[in-house]
Parts: C-alpha cells; sequence; structure tokens
C-alpha cells in the first residue's frame, strides 16, 4: 500500500486548498495552524482535520511530511525557512517573499535542504492557460517577442478587517508603490515562453494616487519586463481603481499568431494563427480559443471528475496540490519551482525601487546560478 503523504496547513486561507488536496489519493491532512482559534475549531470540524495548533514550531515537530504555508504574505519567507529546516516540504502562497534578502534565503536554503518547494500560483492553471501553454509549446505562435498580463481588483475595502483593525494588505499591499503583486499576471505568461527563460530588467510607472490618496499605492502601476532575448512583457496591477475586477487579462504575440483573453461582455477566449500557406495581405480573423480544446486543452482536464472540477478555478485548484504532491513523491520538479517563484516574485520589489525613480531599469539579479538542468 503507498504511503500517505502527512500534510499541515498553516494559516486559514489555507481551507482554499484543502478540497484539492482531498482529492488526492495518497495525501493525508494531519494538522493545521492558525492564531485564530475559533477559525481552527470549524476548518478542523468541517474537513475533519485532527490536529490544531496555534503555534507553527509545535505542527512542525509533528510527524507532517509538507506544509501548506497560506498566511500573509509578510510570513511566507521565514515559516518557509523553519519548515525547510525541519525537513518538510513546502508549498508556498503567493509572493515568495517581500524583500529581496529574504528571495535570497529562499533559494539558498531550498537548494541546500534537497526538500521540494512550489509556489502555488493557481493562475497558471486555468484550463486557458495550460491550453495556451500547450498551444506555443507546438510552435502554433511561432517565437513570441510580447506579452500582457492584468490584474485589476478593487481592495479598498480590505485594507480593514471586520472588527475595525488595519489590515496587514495596508501595510504590505497598499502600504507600498510599484507593482507589489506581480506573480498572478507574470506566471501564466511566462509559462508560455521557453523553459529556463529569465527577466533581466524591470521598469515601472505609476499614475499617482487619485482615487484613494489615503494610500500610498498608486491607482495604477505599468510594468515593463524585458528578457533575456529581448522580449517584452508588460504587467498592470491596479488595485484600487473604481471598476469591475478583472484579475486575469493575458495576451501573447509571436511571429505566426497571436492570443487574446475577454475584456468583459460577452467577449471570449480568442487567437489568431496565420495559416502555413500566407503571404502578406492575408486576411487577419480571431478564431475562439474552444476550436483547439480538443487537441491542446491537457486530457486530465477533459478527463476531471466532477469532484476535482469543484475544487475550483474549473480543477485548476485540484492539479496544483496535485502537481505538488507528485514532485514530493517522485522527486521531480515542481511546475513553479523555487527560481519562477523568487524571479516572478522580484519584479514586484524592482519595480517599487524603479517607479520611485522615474522608471529607472532596475536589473534582475541571477537567482539561477546554480540551478539544475
Amino acid at each position: 500500500m503507498e504511503k500517505k503523504i502527512k500534510v499541515g496547513i498553516v494559516g486559514a486561507r489555507g481551507k482554499c486548498m484543502i478540497m484539492g488536496l482531498q482529492n488526492c489519493e495518497n495525501v493525508e491532512i494531519t494538522a493545521i495552524c492558525d492564531l485564530d482559534e475559533d477559525v481552527l475549531k470549524e476548518i478542523s470540524e468541517t474537513y475533519n482535520i485532527p490536529n490544531t495548533y496555534r503555534i507553527y514550531d509545535d505542527m512542525l515537530e509533528s510527524d507532517i511530511d509538507a506544509v501548506i504555508v497560506a498566511t500573509p504574505m509578510q510570513y511566507h519567507v521565514m515559516q518557509t525557512l523553519a519548515a525547510l529546516e525541519a525537513g518538510k516540504h513546502v508549498m508556498s502562497e503567493v509572493t515568495a517573499g517581500v524583500t529581496m534578502d529574504e528571495l535570497h534565503w529562499l533559494v539558498e536554503a531550498v537548494e541546500k535542504s534537497g526538500k521540494t518547494y512550489m509556489m502555488a500560483e493557481n493562475y497558471c492553471y486555468s484550463p486557458q492557460a495550460q491550453m495556451i501553454r500547450s498551444m506555443s509549446e507546438a510552435g502554433l505562435f511561432g517565437k513570441l517577442y510580447y506579452a500582457e498580463g492584468e490584474y485589476l481588483h478593487d481592495i479598498k475595502d480590505l485594507a480593514v478587517y471586520k472588527n475595525g483593525k488595519t489590515s496587514w494588505r495596508s501595510y504590505w499591499q497598499l502600504g507600498t508603490r510599484g507593482c507589489f503583486y506581480p506573480t498572478h499576471s507574470l506566471g501564466p505568461v511566462m509559462k508560455c515562453f521557453p523553459e529556463g527563460k529569465r527577466i533581466t530588467s524591470v521598469s515601472s510607472f505609476g499614475t499617482g494616487s487619485f482615487t484613494a490618496p489615503e494610500f500610498k499605492q498608486d491607482d495604477t502601476t505599468v510594468t515593463m519586463c524585458t528578457l533575456d532575448g529581448g522580449e517584452l512583457v508588460k504587467v498592470r496591477v491596479d488595485c484600487l481603481s473604481n471598476r469591475p475586477h478583472k484579475m486575469n487579462y493575458y495576451l501573447l504575440q509571436g511571429t505566426n499568431g497571436a492570443y487574446e483573453a475577454p475584456r468583459g461582455l460577452g467577449d471570449d477566449h480568442k487567437v489568431h494563427i496565420k495559416p502555413e500557406d500566407a503571404v502578406y495581405g492575408y486576411k487577419q480573423e480571431w478564431q475562439p480559443l474552444k476550436e483547439y480544446e480538443g487537441l491542446y486543452l491537457p486530457e486530465r482536464y477533459k478527463t476531471a471528475t466532477e469532484e476535482q472540477r469543484k475544487t475550483g478555478h474549473e480543477g485548476g485548484d485540484f492539479f496544483i496540490v496535485k502537481d505538488f504532491i507528485d514532485a514530493v513523491a517522485n522527486g521531480t520538479k515542481p511546475y513553479v519551482d523555487v527560481y519562477d517563484a523568487v524571479e516572478w516574485s522580484a519584479v514586484g520589489l524592482l519595480s517599487n525601487i524603479s517607479v520611485q525613480n522615474g522608471g529607472k531599469a532596475m536589473d534582475m539579479p541571477n537567482f539561477r546560478k546554480n540551478q539544475k538542468v
């Protein structure tokens, strides 16, 4: 009988992963940790999790094999380092860290530990994101040279908790300038570029404060990432403007075609693929992305069970934890490894410096110098 991997979760936000984990045959969720005793009681009773902890170190001393870090972003690195030192594998929520020093510590700790680390960038796991990656790998778009990602999500109401106390988001998100939350926008498009493609520099521009001047965050920040082959990726983050949410807009442009996500009001995912025999002046039209599902939607999304789809994001919330568990069980490379995690997160930290210096280009450190091919 296959040994079950025992998982502990730190942070109440981790309950969004519980359904996914419970659909993995070789997983047992044995522990959950949170400072709020009422939250602990509710989650443990609802999901039949036997052991509850208010002190994180106590949970790390138990016999769990892996930890899901789902606390506020300023705790991610220190809790990950503690878990790695305790011999546990780690899946961490986004972002990977909140300072450049933390990102270096994280890479060094993962390399030293030999344990699996994966960042839980779930936007990479939407069916559409997986599908355009398959199409890109098959060469349908040709050579990619430009991409866009946008995260437009008004979170002003999250600056204060329901009890009236100031939220951590007031400081670590709305209390800073620059592209503070880049990974949702970067992840899905970076996965469409060839494996190992690096971001080499970051330039960021902010509008200043118009909507809610009580926050330091600009209403909109636009960040340009230059890749090691000269390709460009544009990221827009806007968490203050009064507008409907649009947290997952993407665009890809290659030498043979393009992809665009819907904007709303009946729009749909669409692609344009240049016919093989086309010459200049041919009629260029969009096609629904759905027309390519048969060939390019990964098979596991087509055959996902109803229970797997119910986990969220059309099955994506199941496949992300399954990939982490499989990487732990088999010792294989996780889908979003530590090098992806720190580089995508560093875009936000470098943009903070850039936007305060008039868009000055900031060089990305090479976190990958010890990366194994």
